[in-house]
């Protein structure tokens, strides 16, 4: 899976997110960045690297393995394969946003 793959599925499941007046960043590395700004009636998804509510940081890699139910997202934070800043909330709020 490419950055590329994974910003169109964002943008696919981006596109029935409720306004929710944050944003969110997924930090791939050197993989790239993902944005989505939830704060608009049309949710919108670009590879920009702005600030966000909330950061989350990890690999393409485990995001799928999260994602196809293959990783534990808990197990994926406390193993560190996963760090979250800022937001808690809304980090919590994206199994079902982006399933």
């Amino acid at each position: 899976m490419t950055l590329a793959d994974v910003t169109e599925q964002f943008k696919s499941a981006a596109g029935k997110a409720p306004n929710l007046g944050k944003t969110l960043k997924f930090d791939f590395g050197d993989e790239g960045i993902v944005f989505l700004d939830l704060s608009k009636d049309d949710a919108e998804v670009s590879n920009e690297d702005k600030e966000a509510d909330c950061t989350i940081s990890t690999s393409i890699e485990t995001l799928a393995g999260i994602r196809s139910g293959d990783v534990n997202p808990m197990m994926a934070m406390m193993s560190g394969k996963v760090k979250i800043k800022g937001d808690m909330g809304l980090a919590m709020q994206l199994q079902t946003l982006l399933s």
